[in-house]
């Protein structure tokens, strides 16, 4: 090769290089914070490409790329949000100056806590734990009882569901797994206490709202309980509970994507209270024979279906003491079918899109005999459900769905072969949206939708809330909602065209919650409208009311070693005109003024955990028609002091006892009249009263599984 052709190819060869290099593009430029700070170590790239660098100590890049035309630029860097832009690259220099938003930690971003407490470990900001559901002394394994500790609720012994800020415990809807659930207590008659239906192991976090609740649910004027399931179990085990009430075993077998719980549970209070003095009646004690299934397959690497199933019959036969009549009074005899199936979906679309759904049917049969009349009623509930969670950004969240509940009810009286029935679809659309303006500042606003097919009624429902964070310890927040909800069903069958009745929330809340302490206090404000009143041709939706107050809470499981305790003050002022009432009068399930103690302490040299309760309330009132004026007359003052112990003497055993009312109280909740004056124009009177000073429970739970550690706590 001669000398003049090595010089031709290398001015060649230098040619197509400087070619080529003039084709990349050079993209620089710096990234600073909105303080005009710099940002170092970010990661600076072309989407699908490895052309990329990171920001120096200025907060400055540079890299070059063959790629041409339009390229996505990505930037990443810790404490920021994501960075997307689109450059075009033509093989000319690209300066970018770019000014980087702070992301949000979901840890210790600001959270809403209007109205709104939490039973989870998820999140920062929650008051109670699952665990504190069956630890709380006096509670009894009850969902309803350990929330009654906490603010904003009423202990109303005589009954045992859960009541809310001076309204009635029909005004509380209970939701599990996101679907509505009928009949979720036990049907009972009046002086007879009842409890929710579902055990609290099957949950791994309770929600429960005290007002001011999201738009995703409904139909409920007070409050929302939602109640979700735990997801895939830890291990496969056989849980036996050997009770002073009954007994029940359940096996749980878990595989790497699916598994099968099964349960069966039997309870029976006559042996113990044979044993244990009682002040009711009883031909036939409660009793109830339950099973339940929960089956749970992760369908694929982003989705979990669950499936529940709960059957239940149950029973009592007693009789009931009349005021000014002799003998034992009136008989109730009252049988009850249950069942209960809830699917539900979530789905993981994509990174920025989730579905939830799911399809739920509550059936509840009564066959009641009130001395010589044979009643019958039948509730079929089905509630289908779709939502979806849109995140557009870190910032940015969007809920939207919609859903039908079906309700068919039915009334029999057998004696006279007579029915009667009613069928309604309230069928109902929400959105909300939640923006985090930064760590410390966030808004909801959410709006939801309603029409029933029964009464022809479109409501609309605002809510709004916001909370802003003062530092990582404390924050405040406020809510704003329109809750509607249908009159009884016991009222809808006789007049179908009666109106939903309406309550608006008020809240501001502050919270304090440090590693081992939290501090809360919240005032409230509920104005109530088309509450149910009986007028001379029937009822109709012209009642009014209001509630106002205040709650008080501290926990402290730090400043006295070992020791976990939570002190509740609640104060309510509940009014309404309703029922019989011409005025507004506080109503007899809304105590003034509520207190509750509750401390535990795990003992390790004895292997267990003592614990204590004490609720107070300034007394029930009651309506004495041997006084001028209504619901005049005040029960005395509530007091129940209960303790319990817990003994694991092996990790797979455990032996519980509880005794509630300890000191043996004699608690009235109000009186009784006959609807008969005697010849002096007097009515006679019978106190409400407790069916036992005391109740002691003793129980026995046995978990066999391979890992000997487990028991029937250990997925709480």
């Amino acid at each position: 090769m001669t000398a003049k052709l090595n010089i031709q190819i290398l001015i060649l060869f230098t040619f197509f290089s400087l070619s080529a290099f003039s084709q990349a593009t050079v993209i620089k430029g710096q990234l600073v914070n909105k303080k005009g700070e710099a940002i170092i170590g970010a990661n600076i790239y072309l989407k699908d490409t490895y052309d990329g660098a990171s920001s120096n100590g200025k907060g400055k890049f540079l890299f070059k790329t063959e790629e041409t035309g339009e390229q996505t630029l990505l930037i990443s860097a810790l404490g920021f949000e994501n960075y997307e832009q689109e450059v075009v690259c033509k093989g000319k220099e690209l300066v970018l100056n770019i000014k980087m938003r702070a992301g949000i930690d979901v840890l210790s971003a600001v959270t809403i806590t209007a109205g709104a407490m939490e039973a989870s470990d998820e999140k920062r900001s929650v008051v109670f734990k699952p665990f504190d559901i069956v630890t709380t002394a006096g509670a009894l394994g009850s969902i309803e009882g350990a929330l009654s500790t906490l603010p904003g609720t009423a202990t109303v012994g005589s009954d045992g569901r859960l009541f809310v800020r001076g309204g009635d415990a029909s005004e509380t809807a209970i939701f599990f797994d996101g679907m509505r659930v009928g009949n979720a207590y036990g049907t009972s008659t009046a002086g007879v206490p009842t409890r929710s239906r579902f055990n609290p192991i099957l949950f791994k976090g309770t929600f429960f709202s005290t007002g001011g609740y999201s738009a995703e649910y409904g139909q409920a004027l007070s409050s929302a309980l939602v109640l979700n399931t735990s997801d895939m179990p830890i291990r496969s085990q056989t849980d036996i509970s050997l009770m002073t009430v009954g007994g029940g075993i359940s096996h749980t077998q878990a595989g790497e994507k699916q598994s099968f719980t099964g349960s069966i549970n039997y309870t029976d209070l006559a042996p113990y209270q044979a044993i244990v003095p009682q002040d009711f009646d009883w031909d036939r004690a409660p009793n109830t024979l339950s099973g339940e299934l929960l089956y749970r397959n992760k369908i694929n690497k982003d989705g979990l279906l669950k499936v529940f199933y709960s059957h239940q019959n149950s029973g009592f036969d007693i009789w009931q003491a009349q005021p000014g009549e002799a003998g034992r009074g009136s008989h109730v005899e009252i049988g009850n079918q249950y069942n209960y199936i809830n699917t539900s979906l979530k789905q993981k679309l994509s990174n920025k899109l989730l579905m939830e759904g799911g399809v739920a049917y509550s059936y509840n049969k009564d066959e009641i005999q009130l001395d010589s009349l044979n009643l019958g009623r039948t509730t079929n509930l089905v509630h289908a459900k779709l939502k979806f969670n849109y995140f557009p950004t870190q910032r940015f969240k969007l809920s939207f769905g919609g859903e039908d509940i079906s309700h068919l009810y039915k009334e029999t009286i057998t004696n006279e072969n007579a029915s009667r029935d009613f069928s309604d679809h309230l069928q109902s659309g929400f959105a909300e949206a939640d923006y985090y303006f930064s760590d410390q500042l966030i808004l909801r606003a959410g709006i939801r939708g309603e029409r029933s097919s029964l009464n022809k009624d479109f409501t609309l429902a605002p809510r709004l809330s916001t909370a802003y964070q003062f530092s990582k310890l404390s924050q405040f927040s406020v809510a704003y909602g329109q809750f509607y909800q249908a009159q009884s069903k016991t009222r809808r069958i006789e007049n179908n065209n009666l109106e939903d009745a309406l309550a608006v929330h008020y809240l501001a809340n502050y919270q304090f919650a440090k590693q081992g302490y939290t501090f809360r206090t919240e005032a409230f404000y509920k104005e109530y409208d088309g509450l149910l009143r009986f007028v001379e041709d029937g009822f109709a939706t012209s009642g009014t009311g209001i509630a106002k107050g205040f709650d008080l809470f501290y926990r402290d499981y730090k400043t006295f070693s070992g020791w976990d305790y939570w002190v509740t003050y609640s104060y309510t002022d509940s009014k309404r005109s309703y029922n019989q009432f011409e005025t507004q009068i506080q109503p007899s399930f809304a105590p003034k003024h509520n207190v509750s103690v509750v401390a535990k302490k795990f003992v390790s040299q004895l292997k267990s955990q003592i614990g204590g309760s004490w609720s107070w309330n300034d007394g029930l009132t009651y309506d004495n028609p041997n006084l001028a004026g209504e619901q005049e007359s005040k029960a005395k003052p509530f007091s129940n002091l209960s303790l319990s112990w817990s003994y694991l003497p092996k990790p797979n055993l455990i032996i519980h006892i509880a005794c509630t009312n300890v000191l043996g109280r004699d608690n009235i909740f109000g009186y009784r009249y006959s609807n008969t004056a005697d010849a002096n124009g007097n009515f006679a009177s019978m106190p409400v009263v407790q069916g036992a000073k005391r109740f002691f429970f003793i129980g026995v739970f046995i978990t066999l599984s391979n890992d000997k550690n487990a028991n029937q706590l250990n997925n709480l």
